[in-house]
């Protein structure tokens, strides 16, 4: 299925499948072109609708994929896009380091902490025989300085990567994609808790609890002291937020690019 942006809460998400996400991706990281994507559960959009510059971030970036079953029931409610599933951010990354093997596109690993990446350097080449990873730094876990921000993209450079993923958690990745875009030539996935859960250091929703949207209620019960203000109050604005788009009530206009945003270099 080929892209198409459409307005969620004035967040352009990409109406797309896995194949369409795929595909972009591994195109971008063979021209060697700078691609920030980003997968966005309710979580992400909201990051978005409540901070105008978070909004202008998301909306420079290339590729938002619909990662939470909400968000792709209001694309499918809002929109009519029809999409069958939503493209969540740790299978599309499973993907990706699959079609990186197959093609021969080497990954560089950013973000989390030095034990997770560890483990998820040595799950991913199990599982993908032939994926190579090209290098890891883990999160510094604060802001970085200017200088730093240069070193950390030269590093990623200089290690022949074609493909990074960054796990630096949501809203501080997607700030990383959109401010090293164009220090790094190449697609800058931020995929969130795929690290951990690829590194077996957390575990996933039932794929019951996943289909009907309550992959929330599953990562509250793993996690509720972290968790539990970002659901008890995001998810139920969220939903009145799209009634309101649905029925007219409220428009979102998308916001562009109109003035140089504050560097945040999240690191």
């Amino acid at each position: 299925m080929s892209s198409a942006k459409k307005n969620l809460l004035g967040i352009k998400i990409d109406a797309t499948d896995y194949e369409g996400a795929l595909n972009q991706i591994i195109t971008a990281a063979k021209a060697q072109q700078p691609f920030a994507v980003s997968a966005l559960a309710v979580h992400g959009v909201m990051t978005g609708v409540l901070d105008p510059e978070q909004q202008q971030r998301l909306n420079g970036l290339d590729l938002i994929v619909p990662d939470g079953q909400p968000v792709r029931w209001a694309l499918n409610l809002l929109h009519r896009t029809a999409l069958r599933d939503r493209v969540y951010g740790p299978t599309l990354t499973l993907k990706v380091c699959e079609r990186a093997a197959q093609e021969g596109l080497s990954i560089y690993l950013y973000g989390s902490k030095a034990d997770v990446l560890e483990r998820l350097a040595k799950n991913l080449p199990s599982k993908y025989p032939g994926l190579k990873i090209a290098g890891m730094q883990p999160s510094r876990f604060r802001q970085v300085s200017r200088e730093e921000q240069e070193q950390i993209a030269a590093e990623i450079r200089s290690s022949g990567a074609a493909i990074t993923f960054v796990g630096l958690g949501c809203p501080r990745q997607e700030v990383w994609a959109y401010e090293n875009r164009e220090l790094l030539s190449m697609p800058l996935l931020a995929v969130g808790a795929a690290f951990d859960f690829h590194a077996g250091t957390l575990s996933q929703a039932p794929p019951t609890m996943q289909q009907y949207g309550l992959e929330w209620l599953y990562r509250l019960w793993c996690e509720p002291r972290r968790l539990w203000r970002r659901y008890m109050f995001l998810n139920p604005a969220y939903l009145t937020l799209v009634l309101m788009q649905m029925t007219g009530i409220r428009k979102y206009p998308t916001a562009t690019q109109q003035a140089a945003l504050p560097e945040l270099r999240y690191g």
